[in-house]
């Protein structure tokens, strides 16, 4: 475990990764070191319960300033933003919250003298003139949605902020994220969430993307074991700082739920694509991660059938679906 990490803020901690980084983080560095922020007024008892919680808006600098200072900050995982789907319904809102609150992070983080930051990118950083198949690290971005250029920014900024002021910014490309506690927000890879939700509950699902549509996905243990191990990393090993490639699976929509349908016989799916189809289009199928795994020694724990049995099973009792 880091030394160098004690006191630890958590950005958007009610979305999807950040409800279940904030349990890890708190079972890891104790539930007062981890102090858990959203502009969620609501959030699950679970979150409150377990440690402090703030409500806070990436955008406000004097309150993320004061909360810093309340609770003795040094590190900061920075989840909040506004993801695909939803930025091309409000581009204007998603460069708001995804480079302005980027912005007042690095700052005070810069200000303050923190020891370290997590600014995650994402697959979405790629765009149709990046090579499709083993995505290699360093490689075209010309992304194509404004979730994706925000990604970018961050990328190219958390690396000015490294360089210039000594800020250590680190963070990873995530692919599609697949959780059976926290439902997605708005994202192109939601499907592979949703599809495991209506096939237990109606045995049917309608994708709103191709059959044959590959994307890169990732379980959500392997994501929370990324984003850590990178955390956790010697410093001096790293050649790279925001924008590690990392993968877990690639598969298809078909192949998804042929593999749900060994678990479900009676599982049956159609396709209406829809907006959400042009941004997948233009994303990787599979993702060359051997920085990452050379760097700080990353590794997927899931492949698809692995993933899929552990998603039903606790979906089932989530769900309580015998």
């Amino acid at each position: 475990m880091s030394k160098e990490m004690k006191r630890i803020l958590i950005t958007g901690a009610c979305g999807q990764i950040g409800s279940e980084l904030t349990m890890v983080l708190r079972e890891r560095y104790g539930t007062d070191n981890v102090v858990a922020t959203d502009i969620r007024k609501d959030p699950s008892r679970e979150m409150v319960e377990s440690g402090p919680y703030e409500v806070l808006d990436v955008r406000d600098r004097e309150k993320l300033s004061s909360v810093v200072e309340k609770y003795s900050i040094d590190t900061i995982f920075h989840m909040a933003a506004i993801l695909s789907a939803s930025g091309e319904k409000n581009p204007w809102l998603a460069w708001d919250v995804n480079i302005n609150g980027l912005y007042n992070v690095l700052e005070i983080a810069r200000e303050k003298n923190l020891t370290r930051v997590f600014v995650p990118s994402s697959i979405a950083a790629f765009g149709p003139e990046t090579p499709r198949k083993n995505t290699p690290q360093e490689t075209v971005l010309k992304p194509r949605t404004i979730y994706g250029i925000t990604k970018v920014v961050g990328e190219r900024l958390g690396e000015y902020y490294f360089w210039k002021f000594g800020l250590d910014v680190r963070g990873v490309r995530y692919p599609g994220i697949i959780s059976s506690k926290t439902l997605p927000g708005g994202g192109t890879t939601d499907y592979a969430v949703e599809i495991f939700y209506e096939a237990l509950k109606h045995k049917k699902y309608t994708s709103f993307l191709r059959k044959d549509t590959r994307l890169p996905m990732m379980y959500m243990p392997d994501c929370l074991k990324a984003t850590i191990m990178l955390m956790e990393a010697d410093l001096s090993r790293l050649k790279h700082h925001t924008d590690f490639n990392v993968a877990g699976m690639s598969f298809s929509v078909e192949e998804l739920a042929n593999e749900i349908k060994k678990h479900i016989p009676d599982f049956k799916i159609d396709y209406k694509p829809d907006f959400r189809q042009e941004i997948a289009d233009s994303w990787p199928e599979s993702i060359d991660d051997s920085a990452a795994r050379e760097e700080w020694g990353w590794s997927p724990d899931y492949d698809l059938s692995k993933m899929t049995a552990d998603m039903l099973e606790k979906l089932r009792k989530k769900l309580s679906i015998d």
